[in-house]
């Protein structure tokens, strides 16, 4: 468990920071919010992006230890021309920024297996590939030479994450776990994944299991049909992988090099905008536990795990819930329940612009417990929303909700407009 892990002397944290670099996750676009760029540059609080944040932790502990902590970010081929545009602003930041591009595949036609593309040039039919998923990071960080790059500057581990988990920071006692000179007994682990808690909004999540004598990741999409109930049980599984990952780049040289680094295949199926049904070989960064000595899952608290998938996440991070400070989202002490509010917005929400207009500013939900908003439904200024909240408009109607409204355990539907005159 995280609270039995010990806190570094004070004299030990910034040789430990300066043995650690950060990774981020950075190959995906902003498609499923409605943008057409890298998600890392979507606004998400204060008019700062996830990349802003980011940037702002690490300066934060590169300022305060006087420690050098670079930010790695991992691009696809569908943001690093885009990102190698956008670092030029960081150039004065107290942060080493490297990148480096995961590989990718063709995508296969469902029917016939065989790739739809015509020829191997990597400039055309864009549609034809797909980056390789993030567990490509292994080969890509060490055929790039950013692996090397990072030893020689004296780096032994990496903290991997995805950049849109607002959770996923340095950790000083994950570091003190594997870097700390005071004498255990044990060896250091190669590989730490963090997991932390189910609850019902994460039962598609990955989960660790043990099979001969080693830790594996399960995922959903590896799960037959008839025991797709069980795996979601919160009961049966009770802790998923946040994909936060600590991982010892010596280790990741030898098992690239040896040539043990072994991951399941997973199929994942897309249609393209022709309807043509294509099928993705994916590999998970987490499958990769098996392959190192020593690894370890370790529970960590929830607020380590902060991702912003959909609009109803950028609502719970934009809201009073949070306070910010140095690139850091910590929930407001003045929250009575431990966990966040159960967010569902519908589809009217989905995309970020269509998300910021409905809203004349985010309501207050320090004591929201749970929120369903379907329809085209707006807010005005000052709203409050407590308990549990269902605003349902129906097909053709409109709810727009008052400024300073206070919602306590209502169902609002049908139509609902007032009108200036």
């Amino acid at each position: 468990m995280y609270e039995s892990l010990p806190s570094p002397d004070d004299s030990e944290i910034v040789s430990l920071l300066n043995q650690v670099a950060v990774v981020k996750l950075n190959g995906g676009l902003g498609t499923s919010m409605g943008c057409s760029g890298p998600k890392s540059l979507i606004s998400v609080r204060n008019d700062l992006t996830f990349l802003d944040l980011h940037v702002q932790q690490i300066e934060y502990l590169n300022n305060k230890y006087e420690a050098t902590i670079p930010l790695v970010l991992m691009n696809s081929f569908n943001t690093d021309e885009e990102m190698q545009r956008v670092l030029v602003k960081y150039e004065s930041v107290n942060v080493l920024i490297e990148i480096f591009q995961q590989t990718k595949h063709p995508r296969l036609n469902k029917e016939t297996l065989l790739p739809i593309i015509n020829n191997l040039d990597m400039q055309s039919g864009s549609e034809g590939w797909c980056p390789s998923g993030h567990g490509s990071i292994y080969e890509s960080i060490y055929h790039s030479g950013m692996l090397d790059k990072l030893l020689r500057a004296g780096k032994k581990y990496i903290f991997i994450s995805n950049i849109d988990n607002l959770g996923a920071t340095i950790d000083l006692n994950i570091i003190n776990l594997l870097l700390s000179k005071r004498g255990t007994g044990s060896p250091a682990p190669e590989f730490v994944m963090e997991v932390t808690d189910k609850t019902a909004a994460d039962v598609k999540g990955g989960t660790l299991v043990e099979y001969e004598q080693k830790l594996r990741l399960l995922e959903l999409a590896q799960v037959s049909k008839e025991h797709v109930d069980e795996f979601k049980s919160v009961n049966k599984f009770k802790i998923f992988n946040t994909n936060n990952l600590w991982v010892s780049l010596e280790a990741i040289k030898r098992v690239v090099e040896e040539e043990t680094l072994h991951m399941e295949i997973i199929v994942n199926p897309k249609t393209l905008e022709d309807g043509t049904n294509v099928i993705q070989l994916e590999q998970a960064a987490g499958a990769a536990i098996k392959c190192f000595e020593h690894a370890v899952g370790v529970n960590v608290p929830r607020k380590r795990f902060l991702p912003v998938k959909m609009s109803s996440d950028l609502l719970l991070v934009m809201s009073n819930l949070y306070r910010l400070r140095d690139g850091l989202l910590t929930m407001s002490d003045k929250r009575v329940f431990p966990v966040t509010p159960l967010v569902k917005l519908g589809t009217h929400f989905s995309k970020v612009k269509d998300f910021l207009k409905r809203f004349s500013n985010i309501p207050d939900i320090m004591e929201l417990h749970h929120l369903t908003v379907s329809g085209d439904v707006t807010f005005g200024k000052d709203v409050v929303l407590k308990g549990t909240v269902i605003i349902i408009a129906n097909h053709g109607d409109r709810i727009d909700i008052p400024s300073g409204s206070i919602l306590e355990n209502k169902i609002v539907s049908g139509n609902l407009r007032i009108l200036d005159h």
